[in-house]
C-alpha cells in the first residue's frame, strides 16, 4: 500500500506560515548546495495533496507550477473550475478520497498541507510518516501545522538530522 508522507517545514512554535500565508521566513535557512533531502524525497513520490489555500500560495511563488511530473489533488469545500495546471480539484471528503488513493498502485503520496488538510488526514489515520523540518524562528502567530482539533497520536522517531543552518529535520513513523 502507498504511504502518505507529510513533508513540511514549521517554525519552532509550530507554524507553517504567517497569518497571511507568507513563508518568506523559510529562506533564512537557504544555503547554496543544500536541499535538505528534498530532491531524494521528491523522487520517491508520484502524487501530491494540498488544500486550496496552499495551492494558491504555490501559484504565488512567481515560478512555473513546480509539480508537473506528479498527479496533483487540490482539496476545497467548494467546486473549482479546472485551470492551466495539471491538478485535479476535489471537493469530496478528503479522508475517503485519500483512503481510496492509497489502495491504488503507485509511489508515495506527498501531503504538502495546509494545516486543515493535515488535521483531517491525521485524524483519519491516513498519515503514515512525517518529515518535519523545524526552522529556528519563533513566529508568534500564523497557520498551525495542525489546525482545529488534531487527535492525540503516537509517533516513533525513525531518523533525525541537524544542519549547520539551525534547521533540524525529524522523520517520524506511526508508533
Amino acid at each position: 500500500m502507498r504511504k502518505v508522507q507529510l513533508y513540511i517545514a514549521a517554525s519552532i512554535d509550530g507554524y507553517i506560515a504567517r497569518p497571511d500565508g507568507g513563508i518568506d521566513w523559510l529562506s533564512m535557512v537557504d544555503k547554496k548546495g543544500e536541499d535538505y533531502g528534498y530532491q531524494e524525497f521528491f523522487a520517491s513520490v508520484d502524487t501530491t495533496l494540498m488544500g486550496h489555500k496552499t495551492y494558491r500560495e504555490v501559484l504565488g511563488f512567481d515560478v512555473p507550477f513546480p509539480y508537473m511530473t506528479t498527479a496533483n489533488y487540490v482539496f476545497s469545500r467548494q467546486k473549482r473550475q479546472p485551470d492551466d495546471n495539471p491538478v485535479h480539484h476535489i471537493n469530496d471528503d478528503p479522508a475517503a478520497f485519500v483512503r481510496s488513493l492509497k489502495q491504488q498502485k503507485g509511489g508515495n503520496i506527498w501531503l504538502i498541507g495546509g494545516g486543515q488538510l493535515n488535521t483531517v488526514l491525521l485524524n483519519a489515520g491516513l498519515v503514515d510518516e512525517m518529515i518535519l523540518s523545524v526552522i529556528p524562528i519563533v513566529l508568534g502567530e500564523g497557520i498551525p501545522l495542525f489546525a482545529g482539533q488534531p487527535k492525540e497520536t503516537k509517533w516513533g522517531l525513525k531518523e533525525h538530522r541537524a544542519f549547520d543552518t539551525g534547521l533540524v529535520q525529524m522523520w517520524y513513523h506511526k508508533g
